[in-house]
């Protein structure tokens, strides 16, 4: 079975850009509220330490549900 690291590395790029979308749409949100929205550029870069812990939860789920499957 795959441990938590090795999955979180696995699903790291799937998370970084899942942060980076809800990043970018909650700015544009912001701008209801006079607040700048970032960039699309400036969202990635942000997201990049923002999706290691992003990962890591997703690894931590995805590992339950390996569990629960293999139980049954």
């Amino acid at each position: 079975m795959w441990s938590v690291k090795k999955l979180a590395i696995v699903l790291y790029p799937f998370a970084m850009l899942t942060v980076a979308i809800n990043l970018f749409f909650a700015t544009l949100i912001g701008t209801f509220f006079d607040l700048p929205a970032m960039s699309p550029y400036l969202t990635l870069w942000v997201s990049l330490p923002l999706g290691i812990p992003a990962s890591w939860l997703a690894a931590k789920w995805v590992r339950s549900l390996l569990e629960q499957a293999q139980e049954k």
